[in-house]
């Protein structure tokens, strides 16, 4: 587990972001082509404006997966993460293959379609966050971490609601939808290297019980300390109040 701690959001999305082009070179140079998982919401701005602005990246041999969408939510709303994806990333490079999460089909269909082509092949790396209550993608606590399945119905739970209102995307929590379409934490813990990208103070709590508590499903994103090739990217807020006596970490 590599911890780096940045005092800006700028420079922790720059240092995400060429991480990021190395490991998608690097898989493409090994096998002809990089299989990626993308996150979304407010805490992958500047990380994915880095990750677009870079030109050593060869777009047009990765497939991409999306991690998480809500269920019965149009891709014209603002809250919609396909909608995101587009104005954030598949816009602005050139993508081989994205598999987008459709909220407004059947959700079974969509989860068995999606998740047959996510299982066809190993994923070489992926953009995470961490939620302010811990959730990774979708899976809020007490999360599953047994099922096999790569894609999951999840019921949201009113933390999570609550966070996308403060974040801006719903005018109210009646307005948030109460389920979505997640990838599982097993087929997330599946992939080759993680990078875990999280700003901002809110997330302080959540990211000290998650790298300095124990591994459990009331904590989601603390089975990310059980896996073999991760990287946390935090600013100065999210870190502090990790503890450098007890967890190594640099600051950049």
């Amino acid at each position: 587990m590599h911890i780096h701690v940045f005092e800006s959001n700028q420079r922790h999305g720059e240092a995400a972001a060429k991480q990021a082009a190395r490991a998608i070179r690097d898989a493409v140079a090994a096998c002809g082509h990089a299989r990626i998982i993308g996150a979304t919401g407010a805490s992958q701005f500047e990380f994915l404006d880095a990750l677009t602005a870079r030109t050593d990246i060869p777009w047009a041999q990765v497939e991409f997966f999306h991690l998480d969408e809500y269920l019965g939510l149009p891709d014209t709303h603002p809250a919609s993460f396909r909608r995101y994806l587009l104005d954030r990333l598949l816009t602005k490079v050139p993508m081989g293959t994205a598999h987008l999460l459709d909220g407004e089909a059947d959700p079974e269909a969509v989860r068995r379609d999606v998740g047959s082509r996510i299982a066809s092949a190993p994923i070489d790396i992926a953009f995470v966050g961490i939620g302010e209550n811990a959730h990774l993608a979708f899976n809020d606590p007490p999360a599953d971490f047994e099922t096999t399945d790569p894609y999951l119905v999840v019921n949201l739970d009113e933390a999570c609601r609550r966070q996308q209102v403060g974040e801006g995307w719903f005018p109210d929590l009646d307005a948030v939808p109460a389920q979505a379409l997640s990838m599982s934490v097993r087929q997330i813990m599946a992939t080759r290297e993680i990078l875990c990208i999280v700003p901002d103070a809110r997330k302080a709590e959540a990211v000290r019980a998650s790298l300095e508590g124990p591994v459990t499903p009331d904590v989601p994103a603390s089975i990310l300390q059980t896996h073999p090739n991760v990287t946390f990217f935090l600013d100065r807020f999210s870190a502090s109040r990790l503890s450098p006596d007890t967890t190594p970490w640099v600051t950049d």
